[in-house]
C-alpha cells in the first residue's frame, strides 16, 4: 500500500468539544505531531478521533456515555451542538471530501442533528453534497462518482442516534460513503502501557495490536507464523535500540496461554516479559504497529516518550515518518527529544487562550523558525529555549511570548 492510494486527512475543525471550543487545523501532514504543556489539549484532540471511531464501531450512545454525555463533553459555558468536520482525500489524486457531523442531546439521549458529505470534483465550482441528513432522515446519491444527474435515494434511519455514514456505508451502492466508513472503523489509536504488554493471553495469532497492547504475544505469534521477514525487521530495529538483544518469541504454555520471552545474546535462557524493562516492551509494541504488514489507515500514538530513554525518541520519530508513507500518523507529546526529529510543517503547538480554550499554531508559521532549522537548529531545543510564539507552560494564560534577543 503506497501513500498515493491511502486516505489522508488534511483538515480538522472541532467545536464545543471540551476545551476545543473552536479549533481549526489546516494542512495536516502524513505525520502530524501535537506538542504542548500539560493541560494544553493534546489528549482532547486525540480523544476526538477516538470518539468518532467509537461512534462508528460501538455506536454514538456508548461513545457518548463513556465520556459523561453533554455535561462533561460540551465546552463549559457554551450552547449548541458538538461539531466535527474532516476534510480528506481517498488518495492523492482524489477530490477533497468534507465530512460534517453535528451531535445534540435531547431527553432521550444523543442524536445526530446534521451529517453530510460533499466534494468539489474540479478546482472551481460549488461543492456538491452527496449525503445530507438531519435527525435521522435525508438523502444520499448513489454511484461511484456521485453527481447531480445520479439517482437520489431518500432514506429514513431507524433512530436519529444512528450515523448515516456508518449505516449506509455498509451498502455497496454507496462506494464513497463506504470508503469513509472503512477508513474510520480502521483507525488504530494507541493507549499502550508497559504493564499490559506483560499479559499472558490465550494462544492464537492476532494480526493487530490492541489499543492497550495486552495481546502483544499474539501479534508476535502471528508475525512469526505469517510474516517472519517482518518480525526479523522488527527484531533488527529493536536490537539497534536495545544492544545485544537476540530474539523475541511467544512460547505456548501447557495451559494454552502465550508467554512472551526476549533473549539477550550473552545468555542461553530467555527472559520472561514480566522481567523485561518497560522501555524495551514499549519499543517492541510500537515497532509492531509501525511495521504492521497491513497497517491501519490512521494511527494515533499518545505520548510515546513514557518509559523510553530520551535518546531513542528522535529515532522513533524517524520511524514514525517512514511509516507515514503507508499510513497517517498523529502523535501527542511533550518531549523535546521526540520533537527534535520533526519538520516545522509536521509540528503543531497547543496552548490555551485567555478564555481557557485550546488553540493551535504550526511551527512552520511562526516567524523565524524555518530560518533557525535551515541553520542547523532543532525544534525541541527551540521550544525549550522559548523561541516558539506559544506553548510556554510558565505563561498562565497560555498566551504569546516572544524570546528576548
Amino acid at each position: 500500500m503506497s501513500g498515493q492510494s491511502i486516505p489522508r486527512i488534511e483538515y480538522l475543525r472541532v467545536q464545543n468539544y471540551r476545551a476545543l471550543h473552536d479549533l481549526e487545523i489546516k494542512g495536516i501532514t502524513p505525520l502530524t505531531v501535537f506538542l504542548g504543556p500539560n493541560g494544553s489539549g493534546k489528549s482532547t484532540i486525540f480523544d476526538v478521533f477516538a470518539f468518532l471511531s467509537e461512534c462508528f464501531t460501538v455506536g454514538l450512545r456508548k461513545a457518548w456515555d463513556r465520556r459523561g454525555r453533554f455535561r462533561e463533553l460540551r465546552t463549559r459555558g457554551t450552547d449548541g451542538p458538538i461539531v466535527i468536520k474532516l476534510k480528506y482525500r481517498e488518495k492523492s489524486s482524489s477530490p477533497l471530501i468534507t465530512y460534517h457531523l453535528a451531535i445534540e442531546e435531547g431527553t432521550r439521549g444523543p442524536h445526530v442533528a446534521e451529517e453530510s458529505l460533499e466534494w468539489r470534483r474540479g478546482k472551481t465550482g460549488k461543492p456538491f453534497r452527496f449525503l445530507d441528513f438531519q435527525e435521522g432522515a435525508g438523502r444520499v446519491i448513489t454511484g461511484e462518482i456521485p453527481d447531480e444527474q445520479d439517482e437520489r435515494v431518500i432514506e429514513q434511519l431507524e433512530s436519529p442516534e444512528l450515523l448515516a455514514v456508518s449505516t449506509l456505508g455498509q451498502f455497496a451502492k454507496h462506494p464513497r460513503v463506504s470508503a469513509l466508513r472503512r477508513f474510520i472503523t480502521g483507525w488504530y489509536l494507541s493507549y499502550l502501557t508497559a504493564d499490559n504488554t506483560r499479559s499472558i493471553p490465550e494462544a492464537g495469532p492476532q494480526e493487530r495490536l490492541s489499543p492497550t497492547g495486552d495481546n502483544l504475544p499474539n501479534v508476535i505469534q502471528y508475525l512469526k507464523e505469517q510474516h517472519p521477514d517482518r518480525l526479523q525487521q522488527i527484531l533488527t530495529t529493536l536490537s539497534c535500540r536495545v544492544p545485544r538483544l537476540e530474539k523475541v518469541d511467544a512460547e505456548m504454555m501447557q495451559d494454552g496461554r502465550l508467554l512472551l520471552q526476549i533473549k539477550d545474546a550473552p545468555f542461553t535462557r530467555p527472559i520472561l516479559a514480566k522481567f523485561i524493562s518497560d522501555g524495551t516492551l514499549k519499543m517492541l509494541a510500537y515497532l509492531t504497529v509501525l511495521y504492521d504488514p497491513c497497517p491501519p489507515q490512521l494511527i494515533g500514538i499518545e505520548e510515546p516518550e513514557n518509559h523510553l530513554h530520551p535518546q531513542l525518541l528522535p529515532e522513533l520519530a524517524e520511524e514514525c515518518r517512514a511509516a507515514s508513507a503507508n499510513t497517517q500518523l498523529m502523535v501527542t507529546t511533550h518531549s523535546p527529544f521526540f520533537v527534535d526529529a520533526l519538520k516545522p510543517e509536521e509540528l503543531w503547538v497547543l496552548y490555551r487562550n485567555e478564555k481557557g480554550y485550546t488553540q493551535a499554531k504550526r511551527t512552520a508559521d511562526m516567524p523565524g523558525i524555518k530560518d533557525f532549522i535551515e541553520n542547523g537548529a532543532f525544534l525541541g531545543s527551540l521550544w525549550m529555549e522559548d523561541y516558539f510564539e506559544v506553548g510556554n507552560p510558565l505563561i498562565n494564560s497560555g498566551g504569546y511570548k516572544r524570546h528576548k534577543s
